[in-house]
């Protein structure tokens, strides 16, 4: 056929997606685009305005093919193809319909249902297979993460069983054992080492899971852990801290102290500048740590890097009933009895206002 003549026209819907259709037309006339351009059919295809119902071009070309982006998601747009011959006599296809799809799932709404513990919007969104299950947020926290701290035990199953990495770690190095862990989620902790985390693992500052579980203080989750054979004494990579040295840093609790001089934890361990969890008690003023660690042997005549010891520290720090917990052990390693015994507890307090 000569290309001034009509052509049958017949627009073909390509790929659509939620916010572009490609279309496409085979003229068979425009297999032969032999001779001049000016000779060739142009193709414009032209949109519907649904209210006017009047066209308006979008395309204008020689092209087979045409991809219209920036569309609304499940809408419907009505398209035509106009066909010019070079003598400017036209046709026109049928009008054809087509729906944009709904627009895919987002990370942003899969951590929105996480946060709110909605196990069938994440049941949903995981099924629609847009949405990454190991997609992070804002902060670099996988959804596990955030279901790990939080303590949603359902919702962890769930995305371990989508194919979640259980020893992906966020921007500071945690992986969702340590957060678990920190949080005190026992059940959370026991299926995590089921599906392969480690106790191994060290964030960017060195710490493992212990040494956040004795931060989070929650002595039921660190037996369990001691018991599964977590290492009692690693230390950070920032200050050589072991977990038993955080507790005397951070909170102090004695009853996690406990447990952890009991599963072996040294006493004496030196920190990077050679404090001991005993002096480093004594900095913070723990009481009761300091009596535990005396009655476990902790060597209460170190010094620290300036060569004070443990009473001129107290002192210097005006810690009256340290000083009176010292001396009275002090006392006590000697072996002198005959000195009236210091006033203990609560009282010394109220002596030494």
């Amino acid at each position: 056929g000569d290309p001034q003549d009509p052509v049958p026209l017949d627009l073909n819907t390509r790929k659509v997606t939620h916010h572009s259709i490609q279309l496409s037309w085979d003229l068979e006339n425009t297999a032969q685009r032999k001779g001049p351009q000016e000779q060739w059919l142009k193709i414009s295809i032209e949109e519907e305005d649904p209210k006017l119902h009047t066209y308006g071009t979008i395309y204008t070309g020689y092209a087979r093919q045409h991809v219209i982006e920036g569309l609304q998601p499940r809408t419907t747009y009505r398209f035509r193809l106009k066909v010019t011959g070079s003598t400017g006599e036209c046709s026109y296809s049928p009008a054809v319909s087509i729906s944009t799809t709904r627009e895919p799932m987002s990370g942003e709404q899969l951590h929105r249902a996480v946060s709110m513990n909605d196990v069938e919007a994440v049941l949903n969104i995981l099924q629609g297979g847009h949405v990454k299950v190991d997609v992070p947020d804002k902060l670099g926290f996988t959804a596990l993460m955030v279901a790990s701290q939080k303590g949603y035990d359902r919702l962890v199953k769930i995305l371990v069983q989508n194919g979640t990495d259980v020893n992906q770690k966020n921007g500071s190095g945690k992986d969702s054992l340590m957060l678990a862990c920190f949080a005190g989620h026992l059940d959370i902790i026991k299926y995590l080492r089921e599906q392969g985390a480690s106790w191994e693992v060290r964030d960017l500052g060195g710490c493992t899971a212990l040494h956040w579980a004795v931060d989070g203080g929650h002595c039921e989750v660190i037996e369990w852990m001691i018991n599964d054979g977590c290492q009692v004494d690693a230390k950070d990579t920032c200050l050589e801290w072991t977990p038993l040295m955080r507790v005397s840093a951070v909170t102090g609790n004695k009853d996690v102290a406990s447990l952890l001089i009991e599963a072996g934890a040294d006493v004496n361990v030196k920190d990077k500048d050679g404090k001991t969890p005993l002096m480093v008690a004594v900095l913070n003023n723990h009481e009761e740590l300091i009596q535990l660690l005396l009655d476990k042997g902790a060597d209460a005549t170190v010094k620290n890097e300036y060569g004070k010891g443990l009473l001129e520290m107290a002192r210097g720090f005006h810690r009256h009933s340290v000083v009176i917990l010292l001396e009275e052990n002090k006392r006590k390693l000697s072996g002198n009895t005959n000195c009236p015994p210091p006033v203990l507890g609560s009282q010394a307090r109220e002596v030494t206002k």
